[in-house]
């Protein structure tokens, strides 16, 4: 390599009469030239007015992205969501604090000019295109119906909100029965039995300390209450979230808690439970006294009055999926997403909203829904075709929604008692998980109003 030494330079400027001209106007040039680069450089950075979070596979950490969404509605930036964009990717106003979160949360982010923007609006708009824009507006409330005591188990749900940093209250019966639920927007329900049967438990935990404990508490939670049953103070409870529902709001249960949810319901004023766990004998006729109608999604169901048996009803597909596992192991036993209208069925669309639509499948006390038990006015928005089970339900009730999904966690296939939590910074990308956080943002989701 040659190299030019600063006496070479400087004696060749010497000899030469307009060295100095030149080194003036070289300098000019470049000063002219940065002025113009950083004027560029403003002129895109004026122009590039969105934060764009793709879903698609192009995300480093989709479920963390849900927590932008969130933190960016908390400030009061409202933010799109364009439906089958991108796996549904979010959009908002060019914010210094949304780009540092992203920074920080690791989530994959791309800043797009205006006029970049506008055109993908006016794509996803076209009335022949399978997209559609939903405006986020508001932050919801969220609050997880759960015991204060220490479960053996963990919940899906309060995981990958608290990974998504996504804020929640915990509620139990008292706040309920107190009437608290009014001052939240969506409200998820643990993986609790709402029949009073202790989630059938018994038979395989009655000798085990955790259990006693459980069963001691809420007795002495329905006694405070003003209830003589665990039972009874269930069904109140359950009444209570049916009329929360009602009013307009968003419910969202999994596991355990949606076929007994139902069931309870179902079986108002009627005795299910034996002796073991109420102290008295359940009504002989009680499967006769089933009242379907005051559920939200099944019917024709008959209940599963063994003590010993872990289950509450034949709504149940566990046994189902359970069979197709061992047959064709963890890569056979998946669900698939439904493909819905963006434009005409906005809602189930923005629930299955991901970046593939087979998803493995994940046992639980209750691991899908037989669909022959489904009512005709269930929306199936996830289904297991060689086994015709529903994993993934939604129906509207007065003025709001409740939407069902089977399993226990998303990520671990057979989540057992006592088994420990899912460290979902190993499955930041999970799809499973993934259509948990759809249901949280839901609430905060108004049709944007396109112009005609």
């Amino acid at each position: 390599m040659k190299t030019i030494h600063a006496d070479n330079k400087n004696s060749k400027l010497k000899n030469n009469p307009h060295g100095q001209f030149f080194s003036q106007f070289d300098l000019f040039s470049i000063c002219k030239w940065n002025a113009f680069v950083l004027f560029f450089l403003f002129t895109i950075l004026c122009k590039a007015t969105y934060i764009m979070i793709p879903m698609d596979d192009v995300q480093k950490n989709h479920l963390k992205s849900y927590g932008i969404a969130y933190y960016a509605l908390e400030k009061r930036i409202e933010v799109d969501w364009l439906l089958n964009y991108r796996g549904g990717a979010f959009a908002l106003k060019l914010s210094d604090d949304v780009l540092k979160e992203c920074k920080v949360r690791g989530v994959t982010f791309e800043i797009i000019a205006d006029i970049q923007y506008n055109k993908i609006i006016t794509d996803i708009t076209r009335p022949e295109i399978n997209q559609d824009v939903m405006k986020l507006e508001k932050a919801p409330k969220i609050a997880v119906y759960s015991p204060k005591n220490k479960q053996p188990w963990d919940d899906a749900v309060t995981l990958v909100m608290t990974y998504a940093e996504i804020p929640y209250e915990v509620v139990y019966d008292e706040e309920i029965i107190n009437d608290e639920l009014a001052e939240y927007d969506w409200l998820h329900l643990h993986h609790e039995d709402f029949t009073g049967q202790y989630g059938k438990f018994w038979s395989s935990y009655k000798n085990v300390a955790w259990f006693q404990e459980y069963v001691r508490f809420n007795e002495s939670l329905a006694g405070k209450l003003g209830f003589s049953k665990v039972s009874e103070l269930k069904l109140a409870v359950a009444l209570k979230i049916k009329s929360f529902v009602a009013q307009g709001g968003f419910m969202f249960a999994m596991c355990a808690a949606t076929d007994s949810y139902d069931i309870a319901l179902a079986a108002q004023n009627v005795d299910i439970c034996k002796s073991m766990f109420d102290g008295d004998p359940n009504d002989p006729q009680m499967q006769d006294k089933l009242n379907y109608l005051n559920g939200f999604a099944f019917k024709n169901y008959v209940l599963e009055a063994n003590q010993h048996v872990y289950e509450f009803s034949s709504i149940d597909a566990t046994k189902d999926h359970y069979d197709l596992f061992h047959q064709k192991g963890i890569k056979g036993d998946v669900f698939t997403l439904f493909d819905f209208s963006a434009k005409w069925d906005p809602v189930p669309t923005m629930l299955c909203q991901n970046h593939t639509s087979v998803i493995k499948g994940f046992m639980g006390q209750t691991t899908a829904y037989k669909k022959e038990h489904l009512r005709s006015d269930v929306l199936i928005m996830g289904e297991t075709k060689s086994v015709n089970s529903a994993r993934y339900i939604h129906g509207d009730f007065g003025k709001g929604t409740w939407t069902f999904y089977g399993g226990h966690d998303p990520e671990d296939h057979t989540h057992r008692v006592s088994d420990p939590p899912t460290d979902l910074n190993l499955y930041p990308n999970s799809p499973g998980y993934r259509l948990i956080l759809n249901n949280v943002l839901f609430p905060a989701a108004k049709k944007k109003q396109r112009k005609t």
